[in-house]
């Protein structure tokens, strides 16, 4: 895989904070935050690129039973992932000025700070109107990358044989 510098200094610290944790076979790889209008549509295509390269996903379209309390299964997701993605897409920047679940589970996210955006359909500078604290982070853009070429690269990120040589 090729990348960026804003990638790499994206990427590397997150790399650092989970080869820290070390092998939780306990935990899922991601936590796949999104708007629950994209549920069925980009996150799916996001979670199924994931999941083809080998990637645990929690993901709530899969995860969330029916008939379940959603904000406790998101959070025991949060508690059981190493590390996540937010999908920041047109319909995840409504939802962030809302305030609802999407905007929770960035919140969370954005605490463990162990999370990579990617931006899909709109810009960093749309995201930054919205939430400066996430447009801050570096991340991964469908505008330069497949989704399977993203999935790759967070492959590489939470594989515990890459980067090491």
């Amino acid at each position: 895989m090729v990348y960026t510098a804003s990638e790499v200094r994206a990427l590397y610290p997150i790399r650092d904070s989970i080869e820290k944790q070390g092998p939780r076979p306990d935990k899922y790889d991601i936590f796949l935050c999104h708007a629950w209008d994209d549920r069925r549509t980009t996150a799916k295509e996001l979670n199924n690129a994931l999941e083809k390269v080998g990637i645990s996903v929690w993901f709530s379209e899969n995860t969330v039973l029916l008939g379940s309390n959603l904000m406790r299964e998101i959070d025991k997701g949060l508690s059981k992932s190493r590390a996540g993605l937010v999908l920041v897409t047109e319909s995840f920047i409504k939802r962030i000025k809302a305030e609802g679940v999407a905007d929770k589970e960035l919140s969370a996210l954005l605490a463990r700070d162990l999370l990579v955006p990617i931006v899909h359909g709109v810009t960093y500078d749309d995201l930054r109107e919205e939430s400066p604290l996430l447009a801050s982070r570096s991340g991964l853009d469908t505008a330069n990358d497949t989704m399977e070429e993203i999935a790759m690269k967070i492959g590489e990120l939470i594989s515990t044989d890459a980067f090491s040589g």
